[in-house]
């Protein structure tokens, strides 16, 4: 059985966003190993504030873009969890598929063009 590729990306992209708007919603909310790792020497309270010791994570800052729109795998202004973080990761595919989409779109017209010479 031959599946075309329209298909087969199509199917990516489908799977692809159910991955990102649902599946998601489930991960851990627990630090995971390189947070872990940067907290290795200090002791925390309840909230995961730094209470003592010395880490990496006591020079940690925040970057330029923590308050940006999808800062934290969640969507700015939106109280539902479940909602916001569905639509970070639906926006974060859209997005990325069309960044891929417009390369490849920009490398076939460009092999076009050097085929006609």
């Amino acid at each position: 059985m031959r599946v075309k590729t329209g298909g087969f990306i199509l199917a990516g992209l489908l799977l692809a966003l159910l991955l990102a708007g649902v599946v998601s919603n489930f991960a851990s909310g627990s630090p995971d190993g390189l947070d872990s790792a940067t907290l290795e020497g200090c002791t925390t309270n309840a909230e995961g504030e730094i209470t003592g010791g010395e880490c990496m994570a006591q020079k940690a800052a925040d970057h330029d873009l923590s308050g940006g729109p999808f800062a934290d795998y969640a969507t700015a202004g939106i109280g539902n969890d479940f909602l916001s973080t569905a639509i970070s990761g639906v926006l974060g595919v859209i997005v990325v598929f069309a960044i891929g989409a417009g390369i490849f779109w920009l490398v076939k017209r460009r092999d076009l063009a050097t085929d006609d010479k």
